[in-house]
C-alpha cells in the first residue's frame, strides 16, 4: 500500500472513530497538508517511502477494543479499495480540511492542524453509518 494511501485511511479511522466511539484512536495529530490530511508522526516513520508492506507497519493493535476494531473494519471495508488519490480528493472537498488549509494558496505547504473538534463535527453529521457502513 502506498503511504499516502494508509496516510487517508489512518485518518477516517480516527475520523469516525470520534463519532461512533465518541473518542479518537490515538493522540496524534492530523495536518492539512497540500494533499490532504497527514498524520506527522507517521510521516516520520514511512518518510521516503512510496510503498509500504505490513512489517512496516508501527503501533500495536493489542491495546484496541473491539469496539475500535470494528471501527477500523468498516473503515477499511469502505475505504481500503479505494485509491490515495480518490481518499486524497474526498478529503479536499470536506471541512475539516478545508477549515484548517482556509486562506492558504493551493500549493503553499502548511502545518495547520485539523482539529478534533472540527473532525467530530463534521463526520457526525454525515448519516454514512446506516447509509454506507452496515
Amino acid at each position: 500500500m502506498s503511504t499516502w494511501k494508509l496516510q487517508k485511511l489512518v485518518y477516517y479511522s480516527q475520523a469516525w472513530a470520534l463519532v461512533w466511539d465518541d473518542k479518537p484512536l490515538f493522540e496524534q495529530d492530523f495536518q492539512a497538508w497540500i494533499n490532504g490530511p497527514v498524520c506527522r508522526d507517521l510521516y516520520e516513520k514511512h518518510k521516503g517511502k512510496f510503498s509500504i508492506n505490513k512489517s512496516d507497519l508501527i503501533g500495536n493493535s493489542k491495546g484496541l477494543n473491539d469496539r475500535q476494531k470494528d471501527t477500523i473494519n468498516s473503515v477499511l471495508e469502505y475505504y481500503g479499495n479505494r485509491s490515495a488519490r480518490w481518499l486524497s480528493s474526498l478529503a479536499h472537498l470536506e471541512d475539516p480540511w478545508k477549515k484548517a488549509r482556509k486562506g492558504m494558496n493551493p500549493r503553499e505547504r502548511g502545518n495547520s492542524v485539523i482539529g478534533l473538534e472540527s473532525m467530530a463535527e463534521y463526520y457526525s453529521s454525515i448519516n454514512y453509518e446506516n447509509a454506507v457502513f452496515e
